[in-house]
């Protein structure tokens, strides 16, 4: 709407400062998305999933692993987090940012005062001495007829509550990588000992091996074989030990701690976390709702919806009301007898600028499009990972259940064939064979068990799982609006 179309009666209402405020530009409503009403992956018997709410609190899901030193750890990230901290201090931005838009609401007030002394030339003048004090004060106001200052305020309010949800969820992040990296340092410790433990074993049939040499009942080869297998299980320990390492100090930095400084106390790590039986994951719109990276989303359109409000009212004329007092007198006590006043009432129109406030607008309501997209995909996202989730921890399971009966079977196998090779009655490569077969599925169940758990840890993730409204005043120092 061009500004000499405006109507003279909202013109001078506006300038009266009366009550005649529009507000331009779309208002926000939350996009209607298609969610389906359940889980597509959520198969009962094929895992320990179910749609049952939760007794216990979602936002402490590590607490269900019954492990202390995880606990442990995952409270003190709670504290440390080098990524806690920087989410805290952007959300302390956008507390300040709401505060400064809030501001252009209200008129700006400023004061001035001086004290000057002086004395006149002899020749020229009195040759007297005069003091000069003054004080004034000034005050403006922009009045927000078209609701410019209005979006700025509902955007920065949008934008406090996406700094929320993106501190909620570096928590849900934070809780989430920390078990996992414990969860990685458990199960690499656990594939060394079956390594260590493979290495034992190897390393009796290659004294066993070298006895029926020197008695001359097989040959060099059968020993050289056997000391190559138990050397490339050797050659396995340093990259297990490379890997654990790099998870120990990956949980250090997490944790805001120099690389190296949990090494002691993760030494006294146990067995992996057990599952639970059951695990709660309610419907898809319940997840969505308790997302953080959604809600961020959500409020990131809210916000950038606001700003093509006020780049629209950027198009529109500016009313603004200043005034001003001034005193002046020879003594600080004189100061109030008498003084100078002013008020002034002005427009400012945009009559011609090449279509750029309308480009503006354009461009705005494209970030805005932008910003409805992201969100759709976020929503799109969170669902693919709970189903992800499900799917991996169901049949991780199966797995899980076929692994442990092959490494069962591989025990008694390699256990018979080194039996069997000591009296005679097979050949070396049965020994070989059944020793790589052992390790091999040790180590695969090892690692399966691990995945397990990791799996459970994502689908707690995918939940939105991982913070709560205490938790996340804490770490913000304060409590969140």
């Amino acid at each position: 709407m061009r500004a000499s179309r405006i109507p003279r009666t909202l013109i001078v209402l506006a300038m009266l400062g009366l009550p005649a405020c529009i507000t331009v530009g779309p208002d926000y409503t939350t996009p209607v998305l298609d969610v389906p009403a359940t889980w597509s992956r959520l198969d009962a018997t094929a895992g320990p999933t179910t749609e049952t709410a939760a007794d216990d609190d979602p936002g402490r899901w590590w607490r269900n692993l019954n492990d202390p030193l995880l606990s442990e750890l995952v409270e003190e990230a709670l504290k440390g987090s080098p990524d806690l901290r920087s989410a805290q201090a952007r959300l302390r931005e956008a507390r300040a940012g709401r505060a400064v838009a809030a501001a252009g609401l209200f008129p700006e007030v400023t004061a001035s005062g001086s004290a000057s002394r002086g004395r006149t030339s002899g020749e020229t003048g009195g040759g007297g001495t005069n003091s000069l004090f003054s004080v004034g004060f000034d005050a403006s106001w922009e009045m927000d007829v078209f609701g410019g200052v209005r979006r700025g305020v509902e955007a920065a309010e949008a934008d406090l509550a996406s700094s929320v949800a993106d501190l909620q969820n570096v928590l849900v992040t934070l809780v989430a990588e920390t078990a996992r990296n414990y969860v990685t340092v458990c199960s690499l410790r656990q594939r060394l000992g079956i390594a260590r433990e493979n290495l034992a074993s190897q390393s009796e049939t290659l004294q066993l091996t070298s006895w029926r040499a020197q008695a001359g009942l097989v040959t060099s080869q059968d020993v050289e074989q056997a000391r190559s297998n138990r050397e490339q299980t050797r050659a396995q320990i340093p990259t297990l030990e490379i890997s654990l390492a790099e998870a120990e100090h990956r949980l250090d930095v997490l944790l805001g701690k120099a690389p190296g400084t949990l090494h002691a106390r993760l030494a006294a790590a146990g067995e992996l976390p057990a599952l639970p039986d059951r695990i709660a994951v309610g419907i898809p719109a319940d997840t969505l709702r308790r997302r953080p990276d959604v809600r961020a989303a959500e409020r990131t359109l809210a916000a950038e919806t606001a700003r093509v409000g006020a780049a629209e009212a950027a198009r529109y004329p500016t009313f603004t009301l200043s005034g001003s007092i001034g005193l002046e007198a020879l003594t600080v006590g004189a100061l109030g007898s008498g003084g100078t006043w002013s008020l002034l009432s002005g427009i400012t129109a945009p009559l011609f600028n090449a279509g750029r406030l309308r480009g503006q607008v354009e461009k705005q309501d494209a970030v805005r499009e932008q910003a409805q997209i992201a969100y759709e995909k976020t929503v799109l996202n969170a669902l693919q990972e709970v189903e992800n989730a499900l799917v991996g921890l169901s049949r991780n399971r199966e797995r899980g259940e076929a692994l442990a009966a092959a490494a069962e079977s591989a025990s008694n196998a390699a256990t018979l064939a080194r039996q069997r090779y000591s009296t005679g009655l097979v050949d070396f490569q049965s020994v070989l064979d059944t020793e790589r077969d052992l390790l091999s599925v040790e180590d695969n169940l090892a690692s399966t068990r691990a995945d397990g758990v990791l799996a459970l840890i994502s689908l707690y993730k995918a939940l939105g799982g991982g913070w709560s409204s205490q938790s996340e005043a804490a770490a913000a120092g304060k409590d969140t609006p």
